[in-house]
């Protein structure tokens, strides 16, 4: 099972930048290689990536094949009130992880 780990500020001023880091334990099987008795490893990745700020969509990333196993995402927003950051990946074969994490401006 795939397990998120998720940086985010606990606390901001308003107007601030914050960095959010997000790591997605995944395998990223890209469907290309073959396995020992030479029959195709079917392809399983993580084909998206969105982050929400208090409703507010503020970062969305496609990935693809050449994305490396456990993908690493870095990225700015400004902090403008409290409230909840979710993260979702969803991949192939149905993959869907959802992760929540609050912050505080003050």
């Amino acid at each position: 099972m795939a397990r998120a780990l998720i940086n985010v500020p606990a606390k901001a001023k308003p107007g601030e930048v914050i960095a959010i880091k997000t790591l997605m334990s995944h395998i990223m099987e890209t469907g290309f290689r073959h396995s020992s008795t030479g029959d195709a490893i079917p392809r399983d990745i993580i084909t998206s990536f969105v982050c929400s700020y208090d409703g507010a969509e503020v970062f969305r990333a496609d990935l693809y094949p050449a994305i490396s196993a456990n993908p690493y995402l870095t990225f700015f927003t400004t902090a403008t009130k409290s409230g909840p950051m979710t993260f979702e990946w969803r991949g192939d074969n149905g993959f869907v992880a959802k992760e929540t994490a609050e912050i505080v401006v003050e």
